[in-house]
C-alpha cells in the first residue's frame, strides 16, 4: 500500500516540475481519490457482494427436513416449502410456524436421506452400472 502512495507522490513531484504550479496538486488529488475508490472496492464492496451471494444460495438450497434457524432465533424443521414461504415445526409439541425465506439465518442441519430415497438412489446406481459379458 505504501508503494502506491509513494508512486502517487512521485507523479505529483514530476508534474510540478514539468507543468504549471497547481497542476501537480490536482494530479495528486485525483490519484489519491482513485486509490481510495480502489481500496473501498476491494475491502468493502466485493466481500459484501460475496456474502450476499452465499446467503442467497443457502436460502435457495433449503429442502424439506432441514433444521433451520431464523433471524428471530427460532429453530425448527422445514415441513413445507411454497414459493418464498416456509412452514416449520418447532419444539416437542410440534408447533408450526410460517416464515418468509428471507428470515432464515442459517441451515443448522441438512435433511437426512429417508429409507425411501436411499433405496431409489441405490436402484438407480445399479441400473447405471454396465454389465460385463462372460
Amino acid at each position: 500500500m505504501s508503494k502506491v502512495f509513494s508512486l502517487v507522490w512521485a507523479l505529483e513531484d514530476a508534474a510540478q516540475t514539468d507543468a504549471a504550479p497547481g497542476y501537480g496538486q490536482f494530479i495528486g488529488m485525483i490519484g489519491m481519490i482513485v486509490v481510495l475508490v480502489v481500496v473501498f472496492y476491494f475491502f468493502l464492496y466485493r466481500p459484501q457482494k460475496k456474502q450476499e451471494r452465499e446467503t442467497t444460495e443457502m436460502r435457495n438450497s433449503i429442502e424439506l427436513g432441514d433444521v433451520i434457524s431464523t433471524v428471530g432465533g427460532i429453530i425448527g424443521v422445514v415441513v413445507r416449502i411454497k414459493d418464498d414461504m416456509l412452514l416449520i415445526e418447532t419444539g416437542a409439541d410440534r408447533t408450526r410456524l410460517q416464515v418468509m425465506r428471507w428470515a432464515v439465518r442459517g441451515v443448522e442441519e441438512k435433511a437426512r436421506p429417508t429409507a425411501e430415497t436411499v433405496s431409489t438412489e441405490k436402484s438407480a446406481e445399479k441400473s447405471e452400472k454396465p454389465k460385463l459379458k462372460k
